[in-house]
């Protein structure tokens, strides 16, 4: 558990620049494979994440993950 924050479920992610995530807005992204990660947070802004390492749990609730500016691999969402 990150912070206050507790998962029941984790669906695989394929970044997409025109398509939300397949269940609505994730509690955080676990990247399973380094690089840059960008999204479309719940508010609407799009931002990227530069270098996120191997294991990182990105506690940002996001509704897309987006095909462009994202390098990381093994993306999950949890939820």
């Amino acid at each position: 558990m990150y912070g206050n924050m507790t998962n029941k479920d984790a669906v695989a992610v394929t970044p997409a620049d025109g398509t939300d995530l397949p269940r609505g807005v994730c509690n955080a992204l676990y990247i399973g494979g380094a690089g840059a990660v960008a999204v479309t947070t719940e508010a609407g802004s799009v931002v990227t994440f530069a270098a996120v390492p191997v294991g990182t749990m990105l506690e940002i609730r996001a509704k897309r993950v987006m095909a462009t500016n994202t390098a990381a691999t093994l993306i999950l969402a949890m939820y």
